[in-house]
């Protein structure tokens, strides 16, 4: 049996993820992989406290269910949205967005993120620490 980090975590933190595509400390340990019976993979993804994804899209979609803390949902051009844990978001494809942490405490979602073709993300430019500091009031 796996020893977890707390008894809150469903899976372990995982490892660090490019700082090409997330600001601060995130984490991934994949859960599914894309295969001939999934046109999908789906990942567990930790925020650290401050952590966020760059800005980007998704070709045919992703689902999130946050499993622990709090944490910003936004789609370019509208408000941010809070989430915590329960919380299920559905993005549509195509729709340029960002999700993460909020700057005080940690978030954990699982990520499922269909393929068109081989592609899954489209990486954008950054969450700026201005564009950051606005949704955390």
């Amino acid at each position: 049996m796996k020893q977890h980090e707390n008894n809150t975590s469903i899976f372990p933190k995982g490892n660090q993820l490019p700082a090409d595509w997330f600001s601060g400390h995130a984490f991934l340990t994949p859960l599914i992989a894309k295969d001939k019976n999934n046109e999908f993979s789906a990942g567990s993804v930790t925020f650290d406290p401050g952590a966020r994804t760059n800005w980007h899209t998704h070709p045919k979609g992703q689902v999130l269910i946050v499993t622990e803390g709090i944490g910003w949902y936004q789609e370019k051009g509208k408000p941010a949205q809070p989430i915590k844990r329960g919380d299920v978001v559905n993005i549509p494809e195509n729709v340029e967005h960002w999700h993460g942490a909020t700057a005080t405490h940690k978030m954990v979602h699982i990520a499922i993120t269909n393929y068109v073709g081989e592609e899954q993300v489209t990486w954008l430019q950054a969450v700026t620490d201005e564009e950051y500091k606005q949704v955390n009031g």
